[in-house]
């Protein structure tokens, strides 16, 4: 079976990453190559284990436009958004025995280096991936 695995950031979080302060510290260079070497490896172990599907990382949320629709009319929003301080920062596919071994493999994302400010929030989902509409479980 296939499960998706989302990490998250705010805006915030990657301007930090950038070297910009904010309401939080900046990242030192030395913080940030340390989780770049981290997610390397991660990455590294899926794809030799037959696990890793697929992995990306998304650009910062002022990227991002929204589309929605008003009266009929497409709708777009440029981003980041007030309502939503964390967006989807990147995800991983993989494909395993059970939910318990993606939620295994997510849960070794704990270990990714980062300053204390940000590792004590941080956290991923897993969801199942499903083929069809009758998979769905609604």
């Amino acid at each position: 079976m296939k499960y998706m695995i989302l990490s998250y950031a705010s805006q915030q979080d990657y301007d930090g990453m950038a070297g910009k302060p904010t309401d939080k510290p900046a990242w030192a260079p030395e913080d940030f190559a340390a989780m770049g070497a981290f997610m390397e490896a991660f990455n590294a172990e899926l794809e030799a284990s037959g696990e890793l599907v697929e992995t990306r990382g998304l650009t910062a949320p002022v990227h991002t436009r929204r589309l929605g629709s008003k009266h009929g009319v497409s709708v777009v929003t440029d981003g980041p958004y007030a309502e939503t301080e964390e967006v989807l920062a990147g995800y991983w596919i993989v494909e395993c025995e059970s939910f318990d071994r993606a939620t295994e493999i997510a849960g070794r994302l704990a270990k990714c280096p980062a300053p204390d400010f940000i590792a004590g929030s941080a956290y991923a989902d897993v969801r199942p991936i499903v083929e069809s509409r009758h998979e769905l479980d609604v």
